[in-house]
């Protein structure tokens, strides 16, 4: 029994070493600039085949990386749309889609990957459904997203679907960017990723309610 506990947690330290290094890379250099190998090499693993052993494809790798930080953005999400519950404010429901992972960025200290590696990740068509899969499971996200619907002015389907692509955009390159900022000890606008988060919605409020210039 003690073997086989012994054996378990050695396989579980395998694999998040493996995902953390697999996310710093995959952050820094893009998905398909890393190979298996480096990724075993930067996680300390002998066996270059350490990867495809315990993950399986590349795909998998990526979507396993993304579950690693689904379950605390789901809890803080979860926290915020209690918080919000009632509101008709379109700032409290953009709260619930911004601050859950501006919260996590923060509570993961630095420096952090997660924002790049889903900049990179986004980029591939093939990856990207996986990003987009993975965050369609979550039911706060669903929650947050219906409510705010429910409190946006009448704006035109194509519009909406446009500036949903915007919102996404933003949210995920803006964190990125200042992740990447953090790690390179560059200057940031916001003190802290709570007053960037601040920032990031008082943009997406903005964007969601500018006025819809009609086609003459």
């Amino acid at each position: 029994m003690a073997g086989r506990t012994a054996r378990a947690e050695q396989v579980s330290a395998t694999r998040e070493a493996i995902l953390t290094a697999a996310e710093r890379l995959f952050a820094e250099h893009g998905v398909y600039a890393v190979s298996n190998r480096q990724v075993s090499e930067a996680a300390g693993q002998g066996n270059n085949a350490a990867v495809g052993y315990h993950f399986g494809t590349k795909a998998d790798l990526v979507r396993a990386v993304a579950r690693r930080h689904s379950a605390p953005i789901e809890a803080l999400r979860e926290r915020a749309l209690t918080t919000a519950e009632g509101s008709a404010d379109v700032r409290d429901w953009i709260d619930c889609l911004v601050r859950p992972v501006t919260e996590h960025l923060a509570g993961l200290g630095s420096p952090t990957w997660y924002a790049r590696f889903c900049a990179q990740v986004m980029t591939d068509p093939a990856l990207h459904e996986i990003v987009v899969e993975e965050s369609l499971t979550s039911p706060a996200l669903r929650e947050a997203i219906d409510n705010l619907n429910r409190t946006l002015p009448e704006l035109p389907a194509e519009v909406r679907a446009e500036r949903g692509q915007m919102v996404r955009a933003l949210i995920l390159h803006t964190c990125a960017e200042r992740e990447r900022a953090l790690a390179e000890g560059t200057p940031t606008p916001r003190a802290t990723w709570s007053e960037a988060a601040t920032g990031l919605a008082d943009a997406i409020v903005g964007l969601w309610l500018a006025p819809v210039t009609r086609a003459r």
